[in-house]
């Protein structure tokens, strides 16, 4: 059994005078309106029969065994709980523009939780009220060679995309995007891992900071990925328990599987 994993709580500089103001009223954190419904643990909500995949997606896990897969709260411990809600920097900081080619397909697909280039399977997100940070963790309805192509293409990210500027579609703040290599966890046949910032100062004068760990793994015929994000730091260690639990997890609905046949 994994034991819970608590992330270190780092100081987040950027929230030192309180949630920071775009425009008017829309703060960015993960505050939500109070009558908001609780949102479904998972995004996808497939067939609740036991049956093989029919997506033409090359995995044969079950509808059952993707969704025992996912990540839970247990997995990470405290302060992770399940998520209110789709964090509002999302809108505020993470919906952007820019004219610089292959950064904007980078931009898109962690704007929709596309890394892997086509909606997940199964979904779930995972908020940590100590940072605001949200972690959200898929498994992906992609082929081996179509997730491979994925994997390759985010990895030259950090040189076709290592700086470049995007303006905000909310607020038309200018940010200054930066992408680095990330080293993940030695788990799977092919990972890759990145850690995008976006800088910028609002209106009023204040700076902002969003950073985002990104993760995205294949395991045999199977994938997942991730996005770890929020104001200023993030806690690292949560996204390095997370890609190893993540891939313990599918490793073990692949044993009980051929346990059952």
């Amino acid at each position: 059994m994994t034991a819970a994993i608590r992330p270190r709580v780092r100081p987040l500089a950027a929230l030192a005078v309180g949630l920071l103001t775009l425009t008017g009223c829309a703060t960015l954190g993960l505050e939500h309106p109070p009558t908001a419904q609780q949102p479904l643990p998972t995004i996808d909500s497939p067939s609740p029969k036991p049956k093989k995949s029919a997506r033409g997606d090359g995995s044969t896990l079950t509808d059952d065994q993707a969704r025992a897969a996912l990540l839970t709260e247990a997995d990470l411990g405290a302060p992770w709980t399940a998520t209110r809600g789709a964090a509002t920097w999302r809108d505020g900081l993470l919906k952007a523009t820019t004219s610089a080619g292959e950064c904007q397909r980078l931009l898109d697909a962690l704007y929709t939780d596309e890394l892997l280039g086509a909606p997940a399977r199964v979904a779930v997100g995972l908020d940590d009220a100590d940072t605001d940070a949200q972690l959200r963790y898929q498994i992906a309805a992609r082929r081996p060679a179509d997730v491979d192509a994925a994997l390759a293409w985010l990895r030259t990210m950090p040189v076709r995309c290592a700086r470049f500027t995007a303006a905000t579609e909310e607020g038309d703040l200018v940010e200054d995007v930066q992408v680095t290599e990330a080293p993940l966890p030695e788990v799977g046949d092919v990972r890759q891992g990145l850690r995008v910032t976006l800088a910028t100062t609002t209106s009023d004068g204040e700076e902002a900071v969003l950073t985002m760990d990104v993760a995205a793994v294949r395991l045999g015929e199977d994938a997942f990925a991730l996005t770890n994000g929020g104001l200023g730091d993030v806690p690292n260690d949560a996204t390095q328990a997370a890609v190893q639990i993540g891939a313990l997890h599918l490793a073990d609905v692949r044993r009980q599987g051929r346990a059952q046949v």
